[in-house]
């Protein structure tokens, strides 16, 4: 049935799954799991059906001629400060 799952490994994981959930959630599951299969199925559809579009728009951009953009150049301020030398107060007295 599910490769090399049987029967008997099938009722075994369905009984697990109700005592873990408990009967109440089980529709819930089922409805959850139901609704997440479909809508894997409704947006693998869509890329399929985007997938072509995207290859034609990629074949456009590949055959349109490439402009030299020129770059904006940084410049650099050379000034450095040079932190304050510490005053020494020295009295003797």
């Amino acid at each position: 049935m599910f490769g090399s799952l049987g029967f008997t490994e099938m009722i075994l994981i369905l009984f697990i799954v109700l005592i873990v959930f408990g009967a109440g959630k089980l529709p819930q599951l089922g409805e959850g799991i139901g609704k997440a299969i479909k809508g894997f199925k409704k947006s693998s559809q869509e890329a399929d059906a985007i997938e072509p579009e995207a290859q034609a728009a990629q074949q456009q951009t590949a055959a349109a001629p490439q402009q030299a953009v020129p770059q904006p150049t940084a410049q650099v301020s050379a000034s450095v400060e040079q932190p304050a030398a510490p005053v020494h107060s020295a009295s003797r007295g």
